[in-house]
């Protein structure tokens, strides 16, 4: 269904996000700013969000009814529920995993293991290797946030650089992936292979990959032994469950269930008891209340600046953008940069790579085929350019997600994704430096 909006009104449906944006991340800003303790958190987002709902339904121009309905279905969307799920079960695995003893002893094994210089790479390796089997940055976040977090309290790390490590390894394999929802939705709206969509990627993400890992062994500290305590590798097995799952590429809610069920099982052959098994699982729920109710919240604002023209009103000023740069440079970068910023643009309204994609992949294909760009190229930049968003948007999931599980406000872990800023630098190079050669 098309609607038919003014000019006016798609400007508009851009403005409650605008002061959502403002309210939170200004109101965090202002505090830290004055020595506040926590300063992001005296805020909730969820509240935060509440004034920018009340204005898009003022500004909707819909009777209640109408607009009520339009916010629930972008509330209830499919991916907005699947994202919710995997928090609550992220929540709760983690909350069981923790209350058995196999926080502690993943921790002391792994440092038992892995050289303190090379923690960091390590992780920002694992991670991409488990979202690359997976298919999900949240399914990598569920399973390895719990373990990162217990590394940085174990280890002094700053929980945030430990934080944006997990995140650029879960963006780097997500983009990577073949089975990635990104992907698919890349691959289909263009009209390209998987295969040769993942080759293409590889220009863009293997040297950001590389720069990254450099950076993160240089911030990694420079003593060469931590002191580890004794553990026990029975209460280890929990995690490296879930993970040989994901590495299998089993989906991501039979792989959280499972580990559910599998620390369960373990903790009984100690101490643990069945009812505090139960309760340790609804308390892992409690524990994702924050984020839950704002993706559904955001999800329920972003579908008023859909139907409203929101959306397409940025598409048209990029492609109003793009003919201007293209009369002065090279017309094949600037279609190609119209591209990414469309998604990238898309993306901050949506907080969602992949709806951002799915609405941006009409335009994109239209810019790509008058800028004689390939299918491949240009799938390959609308999943590439999503993910950056994704992985430095501090309402999107995965800063939300990590930003509980580490207790850090979404800011800090988003400011914390090198991998992501080097990326788009990266990509950028790229398109600007290889597009003559791009067939």
């Amino acid at each position: 269904m098309k609607y038919d909006y003014n000019k006016m009104q798609a400007k508009l449906s851009l403005l409650p996000l605008l002061v959502f944006v403002s309210i939170f991340l200004g109101t965090g800003i202002y505090l830290q700013s004055n020595g506040v303790d926590y300063a992001f958190y005296q805020l909730p987002a969820p509240v935060a969000i509440l004034p920018a709902i009340l204005l898009a339904f003022f500004l909707n121009k819909q009777t209640i009814n109408s607009s009520v309905e339009t916010f629930v279905n972008g509330a209830g969307h499919n991916n907005i529920i699947t994202m919710c799920l995997i928090y609550l079960l992220a929540g709760a695995f983690s909350t069981v995993a923790g209350a058995t003893g196999g926080v502690d002893a993943i921790v002391n094994a792994g440092l038992d293991v892995i050289p303190a210089a090379f923690l960091l790479p390590g992780l920002f390796l694992i991670s991409g290797i488990i979202a690359t089997a997976m298919g999900t940055s949240m399914g990598t976040i569920g399973a390895i946030g719990p373990i990162a977090y217990a590394v940085s309290i174990k280890t002094g790390i700053d929980p945030a650089l430990i934080a944006g490590t997990v995140v650029s390894g879960a963006i780097f394999g997500d983009n990577l992936s073949i089975i990635s929802d990104t992907t698919i939705a890349a691959t289909k709206t263009q009209g390209c292979e998987m295969k040769d969509k993942f080759k293409e990627n590889l220009s863009f993400s293997v040297p950001a990959a590389i720069i990254t890992m450099i950076l993160l062994f240089i911030l990694s500290p420079q003593t060469q032994a931590f002191d580890v305590t004794e553990y026990d590798l029975l209460l280890v097995l929990p995690y490296a469950f879930i993970l040989i799952l994901a590495v299998m590429g089993f989906n991501v809610f039979a792989v959280l269930i499972s580990g559910i069920i599998f620390a369960g099982v373990i903790g009984f052959t100690g101490n643990y008891e069945a009812g505090a098994f139960v309760k340790d699982i609804y308390k892992g729920f409690s524990g994702m209340q924050e984020i839950f109710l704002l993706s559904m919240l955001i999800g329920g604002l972003s579908e008023f600046i859909r139907i409203n023209g929101g959306l397409e009103y940025i598409a048209k000023k990029i492609q109003f953008l793009t003919h201007i740069i293209s009369d002065k440079f090279n017309k094949k970068i600037a279609d190609q940069l119209g591209i990414a910023a469309l998604v990238f643009a898309s993306n901050l309204c949506i907080a969602n790579n992949t709806v951002a994609i799915i609405v941006s992949g009409p335009i994109a294909k239209k810019l790509a085929e008058d800028g004689k760009i390939s299918s491949k190229r240009s799938a390959s930049l609308l999943d590439i350019f999503a993910c950056i968003v994704q992985g430095i948007l501090p309402y999107g999931a995965q800063a939300l997600l990590l930003g509980a599980t580490f207790k850090l406000s979404p800011w800090e872990v988003s400011t914390s994704a090198f991998y992501c800023f080097i990326l788009a630098l990266t990509a950028i190079l790229v398109i600007c430096f290889r597009s003559n050669k791009e067939k």
